[in-house]
């Protein structure tokens, strides 16, 4: 049964492929044009008319010319730019620590409390130190009663005028001493160095902690920081003041304009990057550091710039060529490009404002001054209701 069910699929295949072979070898069959004259000796002009009506339009109706679409050259405002990735840092930032050992007596914030510069944010125990200013300022009134006292017998000649300068530079140790015991009490009180917001304390009331000890941070967000790294091939094109935008993922609808504040003088050897900075107003505090940050950094601007659609490019080598039309025949002219963005293509060099150049059918022109024919007429490239568009955008009347 096997062997029989083959059989009957083999030679089902093979007539249908012997029947679809003998399809392909049939001659198409002849049409006959309704105003064609009859087949007559010596008379074929009603054939030949005939096929000459059948043909492709473009070729035989349209002498020749080949069939194109075209557009003019535009002209947009060109921004050259380029993209990159920072991250957020405060305006100003530092962790509280303090100099010396103690226990905790007074936290005079609450956790993401705004204060202000000189504002005191923790103390410690001072009992000790308080009694050494109060025992060197004792001693210091002691010493200076005596020097006192000193100098109007050292006029009378009863005493030395060694035992007057003895007396003067044991005042001058004391007040040593007093500023010494203040420094030490001054150090047991920790203030806000600049006005800013604090983060969440580590440390409670009662605590003894060692120098140097975390406490809190404290951020000055004023104002931002974007640091972000370009390629050393743009270190010639960047400056202090050049534009920047700059998106965060928070806001994924909002543009924060910013300027290039700082360049590093040094490029990074390893990725062959130069460091910049950028400083963002952050008046609602908004933005906060540590944030991702996609960096847009202007680099040149250039107004009433030629742009043509992409499909109008060329290449050839190492050349980019394009068809312009000029009074119905298509000419090969040699370009410069610029930017690309968004379909579009700067021109810095061959074409005119206003110049028709062919976007499709370039594979049918062989030769310069080859006649063409427009399908969908010249039309510009701008974009429709002057948006802009990221690297080129339609020319606008600036104030």
């Amino acid at each position: 049964m096997y062997l029989g069910v083959a059989a009957l699929g083999i030679g089902t295949l093979g007539a249908y492929a012997y029947y679809a072979q003998r399809v392909q070898n049939e001659p198409a069959p002849q049409v006959i044009l309704a105003d064609a004259a009859p087949d007559r000796p010596g008379d074929k002009a009603g054939v030949n008319a005939g096929k000459g009506a059948g043909k492709m339009p473009g070729k035989g109706a349209g002498n020749g010319a080949a069939a194109v679409d075209v557009a003019r050259v535009a002209s947009a405002n060109v921004v050259e730019d380029l993209n990159s990735v920072g991250t957020l840092r405060s305006n100003e930032a530092v962790m509280v620590r303090p100099e010396v050992a103690g226990r905790i007596s007074q936290l005079n914030f609450h956790d993401g409390q705004p204060v202000k510069k000189g504002q005191l944010l923790v103390a410690f125990e001072a009992g000790v130190n308080r009694a050494e200013v109060r025992q060197a300022r004792a001693e210091l009134d002691i010493a200076r009663a005596n020097l006192a006292r000193n100098e109007d017998l050292a006029k009378r000649n009863f005493i030395s005028t060694r035992a007057r300068d003895e007396s003067a530079a044991n005042v001058q140790v004391l007040e040593a001493k007093l500023a010494l015991a203040e420094a030490k009490l001054a150090k047991m009180e920790i203030r806000a160095p600049f006005p800013g917001v604090v983060g969440m304390r580590n440390v409670s009331v009662g605590d003894y902690v060692k120098d140097g000890a975390d406490l809190v941070n404290l951020e000055d967000i004023s104002s931002v920081k974007v640091d972000f790294r370009v390629p050393e091939k743009y270190a010639g094109q960047i400056r202090p003041g050049q534009q920047i935008e700059v998106m965060v993922d928070a806001f994924p609808d909002k543009s924060f304009k910013a300027r290039v504040d700082a360049i590093d003088p040094q490029v990074d050897s390893t990725g062959r990057s130069a460091l910049l900075r950028g400083r963002i107003d952050n008046p609602q505090g908004r933005l906060k550091p540590g944030m991702f940050a996609r960096v847009r950094l202007i680099l040149s601007e250039r107004s009433n710039a030629m742009t043509v659609p992409e499909e109008a490019i060329v290449p050839q080598g190492e050349r980019s060529v394009v068809w312009k039309v000029v009074e119905g025949k298509a000419l090969r002219a040699e370009v410069r490009t610029g930017q690309r963005r968004a379909g579009q293509v700067e021109i810095l060099e061959g074409l005119r404002a206003g110049d028709t150049v062919v976007i499709a059918g370039q594979m049918r022109l062989s030769q310069d001054g080859a006649p063409v024919r427009i399908v969908n007429g010249p039309r510009s490239e701008a974009v429709p209701g002057g948006a802009a568009i990221a690297g080129i955008e339609p020319a606008v009347a600036r104030n």
